[in-house]
């Protein structure tokens, strides 16, 4: 077996319900994801994700700030389960959190999130869940989404891989579109990266990313 057709060994973070995992999980069992999740952990002790986890026989952690001194320290233990699992993409579903540098720089262009509107617009600091979309209406967009991104060292500014729109309804609430946008679009562009990627067809070059 040669490195291109390996199976991938995927680690995915989680916070909350981790509906995006569950997509990924189906994904693989279509054998549409030549990859394998490995293990889940999660910042949040109550979060339905590591039910979702053990109920498939999946290693589950969690990794709370609060049981920790310090951000660091848990980012610490992050980077142990990574590499005990001998992870190639660790996938962000979810994950409320900001990770430390050296997880980064660790595991340059193997972290991989997905946010829920079209970067870099609704991106950054307090731009998450539901905050997202009410940003979205509040601001009279058009047009809403999710993108794909790499993980880097600012908040949603990584290389985006790839990107899916959907149109603002004169009838969304935020609550509406959150649920749209995950039905449509999220549950299928994350696994559909995910799948790329365990292909090796994504590649960064020059700053770029390009899907061969």
């Amino acid at each position: 077996m040669t490195a291109r057709n390996r199976k991938k060994n995927l680690v995915v973070l989680v916070s909350g319900g981790g509906s995006n995992f569950a997509a990924i999980l189906e994904s693989i069992d279509r054998g549409e994801i030549n990859g394998e999740v490995k293990a889940v952990i999660s910042s949040n002790a109550q979060a339905y994700a590591l039910t979702r986890a053990r109920e498939r026989g999946i290693p589950a952690y969690v990794c709370a700030r609060k049981d920790y001194e310090s951000g660091e320290a848990r980012d610490r233990e992050i980077l142990r389960l990574l590499r005990e699992y001998n992870t190639d993409y660790c996938l962000f579903a979810g994950y409320l959190g900001i990770v430390s540098s050296f997880l980064i720089d660790a595991y340059p262009y193997r972290l991989i999130n997905i946010h829920p509107a079209l970067l870099p617009k609704f991106g950054g600091k307090g731009f998450f869940g539901i905050h997202v979309h009410e940003a979205v209406l509040a601001a009279g967009e058009r047009e809403s989404g999710a993108t794909v991104h790499y993980v880097d060292h600012g908040t949603d500014t990584g290389l985006i891989i790839a990107q899916r729109k959907t149109e603002v309804l004169p009838s969304d609430t935020p609550q509406s579109l959150q649920q749209r946008i995950l039905d449509t679009i999220e549950h299928k562009l994350f696994p559909e990266v995910v799948a790329l990627l365990c292909d090796d067809r994504v590649v960064v070059s020059d700053g770029k990313v390009l899907i061969k």
